[in-house]
């Protein structure tokens, strides 16, 4: 089953025991099951608040988060349907701001998968339809979606009128999905392809907000955005941002935004925050007042993505003064986001677990500059890279020679604190590993 999800509740446990029987070995895209799965339910998707959909490679998890932090900071309710989660199943479905409960949690599943016999619908479009199902049931006042997988044949892309549409950074990553030969697609080179797919979806008369790409991924969008009606609202054409004077500056042809930048590490987080403003800034549905916009900055916290772990079981293991990092970036955009967010950071303990189909050294090689040591896991419960494996590679490709295969991330730190020396340790490579270290120092999200 896709993600592997786990709960303490018996009853939450008993429904996941279900979908994984219900359930095709992996996740498959197509909007027919989640299309006929929802209407068995009374289509809910086509009762919810406004919603804010937002597609991309990385970055759409940071920038649902700024939504949801101007929203809320507004004064105002709001739906959030996230993934993967990282510890609890909850994380994925947050209803007029507070995470699912369980017992709300169980009934949902139950219900969806009482409806979804006979259609073998995957694990992402079971859950989404117990999403859009809570949403519709529970008054807000907005609702952020984020894409699961592509865009175009994405199950969340059954939404038919958002009020805003925002497509985040793009690189290569899923590739084994979207760039699939598919009959009635053209031929093209991967990252337009990537953008297609995403572009998908683009709705008639909505804003497509976007990021800035290169000519050729741009045009892709604009394709897309025009074949469907849309309206293409790309960033250095119809808006930008610049960080300036130590603000984040937004502009667009009728308006100008000035907020503090977010508290959040790295500055691609301040492109994060510019396209929510930005999706913001181009609908019309819920009025948000800047103010609202400049809270957000200050307050949004996303987890796993360059986080700063407080004390606790595993951090405390090291000595006083040690900083360990965590971040979920497993891609080689990802990679080169982090390399900017570690640009006056030096010297730093790697500890990196990855899947198997990710591409390990064009993630890595973008922070080799800043590794003294790197040490790999495994990441349980997952087809990953071999740590032997990373370990040699990082070896031959980047010339690190201190590199540890090891069984675990508590083990790695172990080893980091035999000198008694404070380190600055980063741990990375994949969500699901990120997943493990935050219940393991008992960070669990809410």
């Amino acid at each position: 089953m896709a993600d592997h999800a786990k709960s303490d509740h018996p009853a939450v446990q008993a429904q996941l025991d279900r979908l994984t029987a219900l359930s095709p070995g992996r996740d498959t895209l197509g909007l027919e099951r989640i299309s006929a799965l929802c209407a068995r339910l009374g289509n809910p998707q086509d009762n919810l608040p406004p919603v804010f959909h937002v597609a991309g490679t990385n970055g759409k998890g940071s920038t649902c988060a700024f939504l949801r932090g101007a929203i809320e900071a507004a004064g105002l309710k709001c739906h959030v349907y996230s993934s993967p989660h990282l510890v609890r199943f909850n994380e994925r479905i947050r209803v007029a701001g507070k995470l699912i409960g369980d017992d709300a949690l169980a009934a949902l599943l139950s219900e969806v998968l009482d409806h979804a016999e006979g259609l073998q619908a995957s694990f992402f479009e079971v859950t989404s339809a117990a999403a859009f199902l809570a949403f519709s049931r529970t008054p807000a006042d907005a609702c952020v979606i984020e894409v699961g997988l592509g865009g175009r044949l994405d199950a969340t892309n059954i939404i038919r009128k958002p009020a805003v549409c925002g497509i985040a950074s793009l690189g290569l990553d899923h590739e084994g999905f979207l760039l699939a030969p598919e009959e009635g697609i053209p031929q093209m080179e991967p990252l337009d392809r990537i953008a297609f797919e995403k572009a998908g979806i683009a709705k008639y008369g909505v804003p497509l907000v976007t990021q800035a790409y290169s000519p050729s991924m741009q045009q892709s969008v604009v394709e897309q955005a025009n074949r469907a009606g849309a309206i293409p609202t790309i960033r250095r054409k119809d808006w930008e941002a610049e960080i300036s004077d130590g603000q984040l500056h937004y502009q667009d042809g009728f308006e100008q935004v000035w907020v503090p930048l977010p508290t959040m590490a790295g500055r691609h987080q301040s492109d994060n925050a510019a396209l929510a403003i930005a999706m913001i800034m181009h609908q019309s549905l819920i009025s948000i007042p800047r103010e609202a916009m400049a809270k957000a900055m200050q307050t949004t916290r996303w987890p796993a993505r360059m986080q700063l772990l407080s004390p606790g079981p595993l951090v405390d293991r090291l000595p006083v003064g040690s900083e360990v990092w965590l971040d979920g970036g497993h891609n080689p955009d990802a990679g080169n986001a982090l390399a900017k967010a570690l640009d006056k950071v030096a010297n730093v303990d790697v500890i990196c677990g990855m899947l198997k189909n990710k591409d390990a050294m064009g993630f890595l090689k973008p922070i080799s500059s800043k590794i003294t040591s790197f040490q790999a896991v495994p990441i349980p419960g997952h087809e990953h890279h071999a740590p032997e494996d990373l370990c040699s590679w990082v070896r031959t490709d980047v010339g690190i020679s201190e590199t540890r295969s090891s069984p675990s991330v508590a083990d790695c730190i172990d080893h980091l604190a035999t000198d008694r020396q404070p380190r600055k340790v980063l741990i990375c490579g994949s969500l699901y590993l990120a997943g493990e270290v935050l219940k393991a120092n008992g960070q669990i999200p809410n």
